[in-house]
């Protein structure tokens, strides 16, 4: 698979490309491995950037910014979460596929859970460049509109990757949805834990 194929495509002209996200032979870790690792920088690098050359303001007051070693450090484990986040939700699509009925070799099924999670973050990948000015009302607007795609994309794509009829396709993409908010929570909650054992941002002074 070519590197970064269908990224623009998938924003474009979803229903097309989907078919032919469909028509690759490749494996998980081909498609994972080509796209995943790359987009996730965006957010990574777009944040640290922001953080650390604009900083934020509440108000009128002086713009807030971290510490480079502060950001560094939280920059990289949020890389290391998208990367794990995309990897497990493309594992629980697998795991979800034979409680409604997706038919085929395992290979296959394997590739198209990969290649749904993949595609279907990808808006909130690519919004993750609107980092590098890290207003909260700016990003809260844009990771909204990148959510609500990302959602119409998992509904749009299950039925034609999976190739199972719309009810189905309908109650499958309801539970990835449930399950991509879950995973959400769960991120929110573990960066609060982590921070409360002591590992938060550092504020130049």
């Amino acid at each position: 698979m070519a590197f970064l194929d269908h990224t623009i495509g998938i924003m474009i002209h979803p229903s097309s490309e989907w078919k032919l996200i469909r028509k690759q032979k490749e494996s998980f870790k081909q498609v994972f491995l080509s796209h995943v690792p790359f987009l996730a920088l965006i957010p990574a690098i777009a944040s640290f950037i922001g953080v650390t050359q604009v900083g934020w303001s509440v108000g009128d007051a002086a713009p807030v910014k971290l510490t480079v070693a502060s950001a560094m450090s939280l920059c990289a484990l949020t890389y290391f979460a998208l990367l794990g986040g995309v990897y497990v939700l493309g594992e629980f699509i697998n795991w979800m596929s034979k409680t409604y009925g997706v038919q085929g070799p395992e290979e296959r099924v394997h590739y198209d859970g990969a290649a749904l999670a993949v595609y279907v973050t990808t808006p909130l990948m690519l919004a993750g460049v609107f980092m590098l000015y890290p207003a909260l009302w700016l990003n809260s607007i844009v990771l909204t509109l990148a959510g609500a795609y990302s959602v119409y994309l998992i509904y749009e794509g299950i039925p034609i990757l999976m190739k199972i009829d719309k009810d189905r396709a309908f109650m499958y993409a309801s539970s990835v949805v449930t399950v991509g908010l879950v995973m959400m929570v769960t991120a929110m909650i573990s960066t609060v834990l982590i921070w409360g054992m002591g590992i938060g941002p550092v504020f130049m002074d």
